[in-house]
């Protein structure tokens, strides 16, 4: 049997939390293992219980959530441990500081009236590192906000990846998931699962929806 994944939560509404508290507490492979209702908070939560994701709200008192997400993933790089995925929680579609929030180490973003059952697939899918969640909304984001798209040269690292990795990259660029990509590629989903770390590891990101946006900023995908 595998062991659950483990769910933190830092927002300021005990209402939400409440209610988050409950519908993770529902499900058999997930486990709430703390809570907290603010940015610094949240840093002494992580320490303390190790959560493997956190639902993280960006506008909070005290610190807010994309200070809170720094210092979280620094705070875990500091210790030598793993660095939990965060899932950042807004009210607005176009966010500009899901942008930033994404910048500083967070895996994604969701809406925080999104429908419960697309919340709790989106735990599990970035506790698997297997899709990126919202894929068209992080993308949409980034060009609503981000004048920066280079567009110049492409990037050396990218010029090391092969001829594969590229095919491969271009679709998790699209927001493909292992499954979507091993069926147009006729590969395995382990092979393809391969291919996505290797070119992680050769652009030097941390996850998908980093590649979603080192594809974007560099304008390899239209």
């Amino acid at each position: 049997m595998n062991p659950r994944i483990r769910v933190g939560l830092v927002d300021d509404q005990a209402l939400f939390r409440a209610g988050i508290r409950m519908l993770v507490s529902s499900q058999p492979d997930l486990e709430f293992v703390g809570e907290a209702g603010n940015g610094v908070a949240g840093v002494t939560m992580a320490a303390e219980v190790l959560p493997d994701i956190i639902l993280m709200d960006i506008r909070m008192p005290v610190m807010d959530g994309i200070e809170s997400t720094k210092a979280i993933l620094a705070a875990a790089d500091a210790r030598n441990a793993a660095r939990p995925k965060i899932i950042v929680l807004t009210t607005f579609d176009l966010d500009e500081a899901a942008t930033r929030a994404i910048r500083g180490g967070a895996s994604g973003f969701l809406l925080k009236d999104t429908d419960p059952e697309f919340l709790l697939a989106s735990i599990r899918t970035v506790f698997a590192g297997t899709a990126v969640i919202a894929a068209a909304a992080t993308r949409e984001l980034f060009e609503h906000f981000d004048s920066g798209a280079s567009g110049g040269a492409v990037p050396a690292t990218f010029e090391t990846l092969t001829s594969r990795e590229r095919d491969i990259f271009l679709l998790a660029a699209r927001g493909l998931s292992n499954a979507e990509i091993a069926s147009a590629e006729f590969l395995s989903e382990a092979t393809v699962k391969t291919h996505i770390s290797r070119i992680l590891g050769k652009l030097g990101l941390r996850d998908r929806v980093q590649l979603v946006v080192f594809a974007f900023e560099n304008r390899l995908v239209a």
